[in-house]
């Protein structure tokens, strides 16, 4: 179910009280590896919404997943969501916590999609250069490959798309060329 508003409200009190205990890292690192265990496992988000198992075998089972690596900050935050019956919006709060995070601390995610592997010559020139457009903000610049660009890249900043790739050309071509051959001509 989607909530933004609740998960924005939960991951601020979490970070909140981070920020107040210092420990803003850790806790950083303890929603990371929940964010990254709701991502791989779809069993795992289906567990936590499920209405039939109660809120503690959740918690036993968010432990054994976690191996107890979990600092005592999150484990008493993801117990109060059990205990209020919030644990189904997990996954949303942890995105929530990490946005926030990323704004706190000037972190600015960027998605860079293009045909073929860079190479860390290519990859730290274009750091460089949307670097330069975001004085003072830290880039987390995040690659993807697709061969179906065919060459060039795609950039993506906080929902803003510049798309210059091969692909993108040639369907704007595609769609400028008119086609009159059912024009008569005289």
């Amino acid at each position: 179910m989607q909530n933004p508003r609740l998960a924005s409200r939960y991951a601020k009190s979490l970070l909140d009280l981070a920020v107040e205990r210092n420990t803003l890292e850790d806790t950083l690192k303890d929603i990371q590896l929940l964010d990254s265990i709701c991502r791989a496992s779809k069993d795992f988000e289906l567990m936590l919404s499920s209405p039939v198992i109660k809120g503690d075998k959740k918690i036993a089972v968010i432990n054994a997943v976690t191996k107890d690596s979990l600092q005592p900050l999150t484990k008493a935050f993801i117990s109060l969501l059990a205990t209020k019956g919030r644990e189904s919006n997990m996954a949303e709060i942890v995105l929530a916590f990490i946005e926030q995070y990323n704004k706190l601390k000037h972190i600015r995610t960027v998605n860079l999609t293009t045909a073929t592997a860079m190479d860390d010559k290519m990859r730290s020139t274009m750091l460089a250069k949307i670097s330069g457009f975001m004085p003072g903000d830290t880039v987390d610049l995040k690659t993807k490959i697709d061969a179906q660009l065919i060459g060039g890249f795609v950039l993506e900043i906080e929902g803003k798309l510049f798309d210059a790739s091969v692909k993108k050309k040639l369907s704007d071509m595609k769609t400028n060329m008119v086609d009159y051959s059912y024009v008569s001509r005289m």
